[in-house]
């Protein structure tokens, strides 16, 4: 498979594109990265250096790859974190020229706007440019429980009310949600969740949930169930397989006392997943 991943990209550490490339590649798949800031950190530590690239110098890269002739080999386009409007714009229409290109391509959109503890932590304006104009272009999103909450005007809070705001981001547009950092009413404490809801029905996962904050681990999800699900079109092996390996890579940065994750270390979690959690249907 060959992926178009547009995102950030960090020096030190893993987020973004930083995150999301090597687990892909070590799944065998081929991933071109396109970056859209190029920071010596992620802007978790309060302070970084480096460009945020502009939209155009983005737009030329892709232009440029487009003139290899490689846009109609684009299985999938990826994209997470948005840090302005104009690369939103250069996010759409590339997705478009893959199409024109190949029209069994799809876009994953990770709609990256913050989650319940820390709120919006964008641009005031990235929050509507992924609801109006992005989220309806992608074929599959994968927001937080939070984000999803944002995406169509409501706080969902039990299961139900979970799956009813899936399907109405579904109506926007994509045809396949995942949502992250599902915490449910009346689930076990010191738990949380991954629902999976497709045109073929509905799954969800339960895991502890580990004492720490992992900047990256969204990407890191948001790429793995992406590349499983564009592959096998089973939406329930690929949470499973994205799960483990996710929960995997966790336990072993918290278990090293790394604020960084172990991305690389933990390869193996990515290429062989120990699948040591339940996916259960819910419809």
């Amino acid at each position: 498979m060959k992926i178009l991943s547009i995102q950030s990209s960090v020096a030190y550490g893993h987020v973004g594109n930083s995150a999301a490339v090597f687990p892909l590649q070590r799944l065998g798949h081929e991933v071109w990265p396109v970056y859209t800031v190029h920071f010596s950190n992620h802007t978790g530590y309060g302070a970084w250096r480096g460009p945020l690239l502009a939209a155009e110098d983005v737009r030329e890269v892709i232009t440029g790859i487009e003139e290899r002739g490689a846009l109609a080999e684009v299985d999938v386009v990826l994209s997470g974190y948005q840090g302005g409007e104009e690369i939103g714009d250069v996010i759409l229409d590339a997705v478009a020229r893959v199409k024109a290109a190949n029209p069994d391509a799809i876009y994953a959109c990770d709609p990256v706007m913050g989650n319940a503890k820390s709120g919006c932590f964008v641009n005031p304006a990235i929050p509507v440019l992924l609801r109006e104009r992005v989220v309806p272009a992608a074929d599959l999103i994968t927001p937080n429980q939070f984000e999803l909450g944002f995406l169509v005007g409501r706080e969902p809070r039990t299961l139900e009310e979970i799956l009813e705001a899936a399907d109405a981001a579904r109506a926007m547009g994509p045809s396949s949600v995942l949502v992250t950092s599902v915490e449910q009413e009346g689930r076990a404490e010191g738990t949380i969740e991954m629902l999976a809801v497709t045109p073929d029905g509905a799954w969800i996962v339960q895991t502890p949930l580990l004492p720490m904050k992992a900047n990256g681990s969204g990407d890191v999800t948001a790429a793995l169930f992406t590349a499983h699900y564009r592959a096998t079109g089973d939406a329930s092996d690929a949470l499973a397989r994205t799960v483990s390996s996710v929960f995997d890579l966790l336990q072993n940065t918290l278990d090293a006392g790394s604020r960084e994750l172990l991305l690389v270390e933990s390869q193996e979690a990515y290429a062989h997943p120990r699948l040591q959690f339940e996916v259960r249907q819910v419809r």
